[in-house]
């Protein structure tokens, strides 16, 4: 949907070099208007009642009140969307994801010094978190407090998960996604490997909090990762993750660092190898995010016999990739990621029967 004004953003970090840097690789984006700095939580509180902006750049780490703190406050008296600005040490990365947890939109990586070039990257990425968090939903409660126990058993459903794959793609919204979705699979699963949008640095502390969280062992990909089943693979945030097939053995593997949609990881990318290596014994699976990152490698996966899902728009933090795989017929099947482990069982035990075609039980 698109806006009628700009949108408006306030930029809360106590350091000044990084209010300088984010406004500047901001002031040339026409349709987003930065309507301040502030220091501290404290000065946000008079720009906010100001400005009313309509996303907030929040640092984590300010004197007199963290941005956790500030977050929680926002959340209960001006829940508007929040981007958590994060060093990329591990604890800070790790407060970033639990920001998510309790409401906020994504995370940007602080800038590191650089070039042009790095700058005006830096002003693309920056400027598309915006308008995802502009145009987000609020947060769903879409899991509890504590890991679900999976009421599904792939083995007890008369599936060798070993045989079977499953991809995944998530942007904006998609940190909880993944999380509703595996902890709802069980130890059993077929292998399942990840992309989410997410900044280098990131992505271990991902799949660290994944792993305490889910029946699955989960793990950031390293390069020649055997896809074996009971195992989840987050792709690493600055590299493209693909699928390698020998023989019967399948395998992770790193395939450079140029983006495919501005994106590094992309989600094409990965269903593309998928498409052309293993498609008729794969699942694919676009979540929420902004964007069409995933839908044309979702709609080679399904021409090639894949069983495809979509996140369905009620449950989405953002419906943009998952309307743009629906929109080109990509999408076999639209469901919640807490739906789509049972419906994952559903279809893959169609395989090869006359029922495949049909629609499967939501």
């Amino acid at each position: 949907m698109k806006r009628n004004q700009p949108i408006k953003v306030l930029i809360v970090d106590d350091s000044p070099i990084i209010r300088s840097i984010l406004t500047r690789v901001l002031s040339d984006q026409p349709d987003i208007n930065l309507v301040g700095g502030a220091k501290d939580p404290f000065e946000a509180r008079d720009l906010i009642a100001q400005h009313r902006p309509d996303v907030i750049i929040l640092d984590i780490e300010m004197p007199r009140m963290d941005g956790m703190t500030f977050l929680r406050k926002l959340r209960a008296h001006y829940p508007v969307p929040v981007l958590m600005c994060s060093g990329v040490a591990p604890a800070n990365s790790r407060l970033a994801l639990e920001a998510i947890e309790i409401g906020a939109v994504d995370v940007v990586a602080k800038p590191n010094a650089g070039g042009t070039a790095a700058m005006v990257h830096l002003g693309e990425e920056l400027a598309d978190k915006v308008r995802a968090a502009a145009m987000a939903s609020a947060p769903k409660p879409l899991i509890a407090a504590k890991p679900a126990v999976p009421e599904i058993s792939f083995r007890a459903a008369g599936i060798d998960p070993q045989r079977y794959l499953i991809a995944v793609g998530a942007s904006t919204g998609g940190t909880e996604a993944i999380k509703a979705l595996l902890s709802r699979m069980p130890a059993d699963s077929p292998p399942i490997a990840i992309v989410q949008h997410m900044p280098v640095g990131f992505t271990a502390s991902f799949a660290e909090r994944l792993n305490d969280f889910c029946p699955l062992k989960v793990s950031e990909a390293v390069e020649g990762d055997e896809l074996i089943a009971g195992r989840a693979f987050i792709a690493r945030g600055d590299a493209q993750l693909v699928v390698r097939v020998t023989g019967t053995r399948r395998t992770l593997a790193y395939a450079g660092n140029t983006p495919v949609n501005r994106h590094c990881p992309s989600v094409d990318v990965l269903f593309h190898s998928v498409a052309e290596k293993c498609a008729r014994q794969t699942v694919g699976i676009i979540l929420t995010g902004m964007g069409a990152d995933g839908a044309r490698g979702l709609l080679a996966m399904r021409q090639a016999g894949s069983i495809t899902f979509g996140q369905d728009a009620a449950s989405c933090v953002v419906y943009g990739m998952p309307k743009a795989a629906a929109d080109i017929g990509a999408v076999e099947h639209a469901a919640s990621p807490t739906e789509m482990p049972r419906l994952v069982v559903q279809a893959l035990r169609r395989i090869g029967s006359p029922a495949r075609g049909a629609a499967i039980r939501t």
